[in-house]
């Protein structure tokens, strides 16, 4: 029972097979015993909310998620619930509020268990950098689980919950999957509401969900979707039935291939695995297009100034007066933001703060801000361009296998990490991580297919034909 995905899960509750408090006691028992600190609370109503559910089902509902238990990442909002977003500025923080997307996980019927682990503010790709501690990939303990979602990914990964959301700002969502050997999605922007959601680079965050199945996947974003009052960036669109894209074949699909990828995937441990994923696309009728885009080349640079200058301003409130965490011994006012501030950031938040500060700054705006914005609007018109051409785009979603814990502590070589995913979010289109074959250590290596704006229908048809004829 415990290994079940979300729908076998929520059948199996409305059949009256178990209850939603019988399979939430066993998550709970679960993340009591896990060593991974893949968890940072479970909440204490979680028994009472399923045990709600369970007479609600007898009632007669029937909800997308009836019963079903799901993790949260720990920037995202429940009224009365904390969230801190790894930090220790936010420790203390109860939310006034609840976040669209928890309120759709809600009114869909399912059980809110616990806040995943993460990285401080989502700025990282280990979750190494949480104020509660490493988290561990269960896969193998002495390597990374990803990040910054990667509380969440290791708990669907280690059957601590039916499937978990994360965020993805420059494939927080997308490179712990891989990692982990989960199924990971970052939507179109816009696509999913971001209100009640801690930001970090508000023209780049995105919720997505984390699940063990493709099929479990599209049910999360369907619910997940849809426009939003308090939203202005939530798209007024209708929300698609990805259901309708299961069980095809790709028969004419146009696979995009990029010729700069592939000169950089050239010698890393995932280039044997990538190599194989097209021949598979090619073996079952897919055609194998190579396009180019340019300036591909400078997208790392161009989100590492986007990015942190955006979190810059978002960390501004953070400051120790309203509700963050207060410095005991300041003495002024100019001293309770100072010593707030220190105490309560670590070393990779002050890091890109300072960063977007200075891209920011007088002197420093046009050559370093507006150019990286002009870059970026000549990057969409790439993609866009490429699109015309193909149907989905492909490259590998991280270099290998997750890394060593501590390997990475350089943080150049950290940022150098996200080459493949980045790209999404600066020109905002759809992006999944799915597994496909292990690496050189036996431990999970995931493929990132890419598809035009709100095309998400594109990845579940060529994702769910993957994962059922893939061996």
């Amino acid at each position: 029972m415990i290994e079940l995905g979300v729908i076998d899960t929520r059948d199996k509750i409305l059949s009256g097979e178990i209850s939603s408090e019988q399979i939430t006691r066993e998550y709970i028992k679960r993340i009591e015993n896990s060593d991974t600190n893949a968890v940072i609370e479970i909440f204490s109503d979680a028994i009472e909310q399923a045990k709600a559910i369970d007479i609600r089902i007898k009632e007669g509902f029937k909800g997308a998620l009836a019963g079903v238990p799901i993790i949260i990442k720990d920037n995202i909002l429940v009224k009365g619930k904390h969230a801190s977003a790894g930090s220790l500025i936010l420790k203390d923080y109860i939310a006034e509020y609840t976040s669209t997307v928890a309120q759709k996980l809600i009114d869909a019927g399912a059980v809110i268990i616990a806040r995943a682990n993460m990285d401080e503010f989502a700025m990282g790709g280990s979750t190494e950098t949480s104020y509660y501690g490493k988290t561990l990939n269960p896969r193998d303990k002495t390597r990374v689980p990803g990040g910054s979602s990667g509380g969440s990914a290791a708990a669907v990964a280690e059957d601590l919950c039916c499937a978990a959301l994360g965020t993805d700002t420059g494939g927080s969502i997308r490179q712990p999957s891989a990692y982990c050997g989960c199924v990971g999605i970052k939507p179109t922007y816009g696509r999913v509401s971001r209100f009640g959601v801690i930001a970090f680079a508000s023209s780049l965050d995105q919720v997505g969900p984390i699940t063990k199945n493709v099929k479990d996947n599209a049910l999360l974003l369907q619910v997940l979707s849809g426009e939003d009052s308090n939203d202005e960036t939530a798209e007024k669109r209708a929300v698609e039935d990805y259901s309708k894209y299961f069980n095809q074949d790709i028969r004419g699909m146009k696979i995009g291939v990029i010729s700069y990828v592939d000169d950089i995937v050239k010698g890393l441990d995932v280039e044997k695995n990538y190599n194989d994923f097209k021949e598979f696309l090619k073996a079952n009728g897919a055609e194998i297009v190579n396009v180019d885009i340019k300036n591909l080349d400078l997208v790392l640079p161009v989100y590492y100034i986007i990015a942190p200058a955006e979190a810059t301003s978002n960390l501004a409130r953070f400051d120790g007066v309203k509700y963050t965490r207060r410095a005991t011994d300041a003495k002024n006012l100019e001293e309770i933001y100072l010593k707030s501030r220190t105490e309560g950031f670590g070393d990779e938040v002050k890091r890109r703060i300072m960063l977007g500060n200075y891209v920011l700054s007088s002197g420093y705006f046009d050559a370093y801000y507006n150019k990286a914005r002009s870059l970026q609007a000549n990057l969409r018109e790439e993609f866009l361009k490429a699109f015309k051409s193909c149907d989905i785009l492909i490259m590998p979603t991280a270099k290998g296998e997750a890394y060593k814990l501590g390997e990475k502590s350089n943080p150049v070589d950290a940022y150098k990490e996200d080459i493949f995913t980045v790209s999404a979010n600066i020109v905002g289109v759809p992006a999944m991580s799915i597994p496909f074959g292990v690496g050189k250590n036996g431990l999970p290596i995931g493929m990132q297919i890419i598809a035009p704006h709100f095309e998400e229908g594109r990845l579940y048809r060529l994702a769910d034909f993957v994962e059922r004829r893939a061996k």
